[in-house]
């Protein structure tokens, strides 16, 4: 179910990124897709951290993670 509502969060910022390019051009489409994909994932973040803060761990910072999974 989470594969699907992604593959469908992404097809809809390209649809609609493509309809802004057509009409406003390139540079208007990429911008609105990146903040798209931004929110997107900022919001998938924060979510990740309450579940894991509600499970009872522990909650690292950008920096610890980077280190963890380069390990």
């Amino acid at each position: 179910m989470k594969g699907v509502k992604n593959k469908m969060v992404i097809f809809a910022a390209v649809t609609v990124g493509g309809v802004i390019g057509l009409l406003k051009g390139e540079e208007a489409k990429q911008k609105w897709v990146f903040r798209m994909r931004s929110k997107y994932d900022n919001r998938r973040l924060m979510a990740e951290r309450k579940s894991i803060a509600r499970k009872g761990g522990v909650l690292l910072d950008d920096i610890e993670l980077a280190a963890y999974h380069n390990n």
